[in-house]
């Protein structure tokens, strides 16, 4: 099947266009090798977004009703067999959810089997806000927008009986239920049920919607499948393949596997518009949210605002130089602008974290969906950087989350904790966000939350191994299992101590800063001087034996690791790496471990423990050119302008964040550490517009410098290292870099 990749303006709006940095992101850009984004229209936070669903059953062109495939990911750009347009979406994320609630448009007698309905697809195209194709097997073209809360698409058909299906059985989540009511012949509204992210249980949640129709149906109705029975005593063994339809149906239709389809009558070319509104309160909410955002049909309107809402936080950053190189930067840039997500409806209603009781935040922002072992390291520095505004309102939302359910958050998600990943990674994203000058937040209720975590001992959610890592200043290995992750969530608590401590320090705490930076120095009982490791040890203190340093690099089970092998983990101690120097037996030896872990291939591109260390070199006097040919080398092997573009889970952008940063020449080391590694940046230059409010509307340019310079300048001043402070950057500014 052909398909074309489009990087410009749409010819139906071409002429309305203002040149913008969205013109360069290529949404396709992570949608293969397992990069898990989607190409969808998607706004900036928005709750809302439309993608193109091609999960595939048996072959994806020639799909049977056997050997039912499901993907992990809503879209693959391999795959070529379309079910619909899901309307709740997620990017970069390592469990398969959401995905929900897909409308299909199509032709002839209505069919509700996705195995059936299913077409291949061509030409397709996307840019911020916008995504087209042509369905092969309708000629049908299918358009998609979006706005914050509410998704629109245009189908243009032939003529004769077109079909449009909202189908609530399918998706990416393990939850199949779900209710329709079919209104009137112009509107469709219910709910559908999403959540046991990765597998956990507890973690379900509501997500309710209304669809309006431009055009009245000829005929309406909804659907049900049903259940299997093994013999006469009805027992259950699960559903077939018989879909019960209901023609004309009005009453609410619920179960699992629900849907409901409008038919009409069209000419040749005919376009019918599809707004849909969601919300996570109410079908009212979802049906408020419509009525706010979408005024009427006006599709080219709405892709149109959903560009200029892209360009004005894209245009934030201006960079000079090659076209690919633009490409790279501004799609990573957006996809770090995807997650977290607004989570309040247009009249401030949320579902209180943990619970299923209704908020109100008024005219304030919410937010959900918080990867926080991944983006706590960069994505949330970055933020705090460029967009502060919006880093603000997300600690607010940490904040108010750890009121309402007596904890911060770790792997939040719509309201509910999944407890997903180790560590206690809220406290580095506050306590990072406020050193850095972002802090008209409730700091106190802030503090007070840190300390439970870092302090209980009993039935403590961020934290369930702490009472073993007070008493013995590490977490002890497991010898009931492989999976076992001591190492890993030792340093996880390590740098949230730091983090606490720097921030005590800035309060005035200096009793509490003493007590957690004393635990966070505690990393050292578990460095093995005889592997230059950060080892496994039981609770008696005994190192684990045997011992492969190599096992867990192709995520088989490793004792003591999480996702990551030893090398993955040996210089995780970001807030402290002149005291790991030392413990290697000072810089020569450093320098050997970091060449050994990239000449053995342990370096790992993909996985957020080890993504600062090409940038180690800067702690090395005369080794710091080595920082810049290291992270070139990186960008030009990982990242590309093709669907494969990421070198894996973007993880909510963690990946695309390190690009930004890396291309623009400097690097946060660790979260609670105000001081960047400066590098050769891949831009002749890069002009960042800093925030009114938060930095005074300073401009921050950085310029890669002649061959000449010997070290990094500063508004003309040289530097005595490869560091530059963020109170220094934000002050605004000319860096030069060589």
């Amino acid at each position: 099947m052909t398909r074309i990749l489009i990087f410009i303006l749409s010819a139906l709006s071409l002429h309305d266009a203002v040149a913008g940095n969205s013109d360069y992101v290529d949404p396709f850009i992570g949608t293969s090798n397992f990069g898990a984004t989607h190409p969808g229209a998607q706004y900036p936070h928005g709750m809302a977004s439309v993608s193109p669903f091609n999960v595939a059953f048996g072959d994806k062109l020639n799909p049977t009703q056997k050997d039912e495939a499901w993907n992990s990911r809503g879209y693959i750009y391999e795959n070529g067999f379309l079910t619909g347009f899901s309307h709740l979406n997620l990017s970069g994320v390592g469990c398969p959810e959401a995905g929900v609630m897909l409308l299909m448009p199509t032709t002839g007698e209505v069919n509700a089997d996705p195995r059936q309905y299913g077409s291949a697809y061509s030409n397709e195209h996307a840019t911020p806000g916008y995504y087209r194709t042509h369905l092969d097997k309708y000629d049908i073209t299918a358009e998609v927008s979006s706005t914050l809360r509410t998704g629109i698409s245009r189908f243009t058909f032939p003529a004769g009986q077109a079909n449009i299906l909202m189908n609530l059985g399918l998706g990416l989540t393990n939850e199949t239920g779900g209710m329709v009511h079919v209104v009137s012949d112009t509107e469709i509204e219910g709910m559908r049920t999403v959540g046991t992210f990765c597998y956990h249980a507890d973690a379900v949640r509501p997500v309710y919607f209304v669809a309006q129709f431009s055009k009245p149906a000829t005929q309406q109705g909804v659907w049900k499948k049903m259940p299997a029975y093994k013999n006469v005593e009805a027992q259950w063994v699960g559903y077939n393949d018989t879909i019960k339809p209901y023609v004309n149906y009005r009453a609410p239709m619920a179960g699992d596997n629900v849907g409901a389809w409008l038919s009409f009558d069209t000419t040749e070319n005919e376009s019918i518009e599809v707004k849909v509104g969601i919300s996570f309160v109410s079908i009212e909410n979802a049906r408020e949210n419509l009525a706010a955002e979408q005024d009427g049909f006006a599709f080219n309107d709405i892709k149109a605002q959903a560009k200029t809402a892209w360009d004005t936080y894209l245009d934030r950053v201006e960079v000079e130089g090659k076209k690919e190189d633009k490409i790279k930067f501004y799609s990573a840039l957006y996809h770090t602008l995807i997650h977290p997500n607004i989570f309040q409806d247009t009249n401030g209603d949320y579902p209180l974290n943990g619970q299923y009781e209704v908020g109100n935040n008024g005219d304030k922002n919410r937010y959900t969906v918080y990867s926080l072992w991944d983006t706590n390291r960069n994505v949330h520095p970055l933020l705090s950087l460029l967009y502060p505004e919006l880093q603000a309102d997300m600690v607010r939302s940490a904040i108010a989350m750890s009121q309402e359910s007596g904890w911060l958050p770790k792997w939040e998600l719509y309201g509910l904790e999944t407890h997903v990943m180790v560590g206690d990674p809220a406290t580095p994203m506050i306590a990072d966000t406020y050193l850095r000058g972002i802090t008209d937040f409730d700091i106190n209720a802030a503090y007070q939350a840190m300390q439970r975590s870092a302090d209980e001992t009993e039935n403590n959610r961020l934290r369930p191994e702490n009472k073993d890592y007070l008493h013995l200043g590490y977490v002890p290995v497991d010898d009931e299992g492989p999976y076992d992750g001591s190492v890993s969530t030792s340093l996880e608590y390590y740098l949230a101590d730091y983090n606490l401590a720097r921030l005590a320090e800035a309060l005035g705490k200096k009793d509490d800063a003493k007590r957690y930076m004393a635990r966070a120095q505690h990393y050292r009982r578990l460095f093995d001087p005889t592997t230059g490791m950060l080892r496994p040890k039981d609770r008696h203190g005994n190192w684990l034996t045997p011992y492969d340093p190599e096992l867990g690099r192709n995520f088989e089970p490793a004792p003591g690791y999480i996702e990551g092998n030893a090398w993955n983990y040996r210089f995780y101690v970001p807030f402290d790496t002149p005291g790991l120097i030392d413990l290697l037996g000072g810089e020569d030896g450093f320098i050997h471990a970091l060449d050994q872990t990239f000449k053995t291939n342990n370096f790992d591109m993909a996985n957020e423990p080890d993504i600062t260390y090409p940038f180690l070199y800067n702690f090395v006097p005369g080794q710091e050119k080595r920082t810049g040919s290291r992270v070139k080398q990186l960008i030009d092997e990982h990242f590309l302008t093709t669907p494969g573009g990421i070198p894996g889970n973007d993880d909510t952008g963690a990946l695309s964040a390190w690009l930004v940063y890396s291309m623009m020449g400097f690097y946060p080391m660790s979260p609670g550490d105000m001081n960047y590694a400066l590098f050769t940046p891949v831009f002749d230059k890069v002009t960042l517009h800093l925030d009114e409010k938060y930095y005074g509307g300073k401009t921050l340019v950085i310029e890669k410098a002649s061959e000449a310079q010997t070290s990094p300048m500063w508004n003309n001043q040289s530097l005595n290292d490869y560091f530059i402070s963020h109170q220094t950057l934000t002050s605004g500014g000319v860096l030069r870099i060589r």
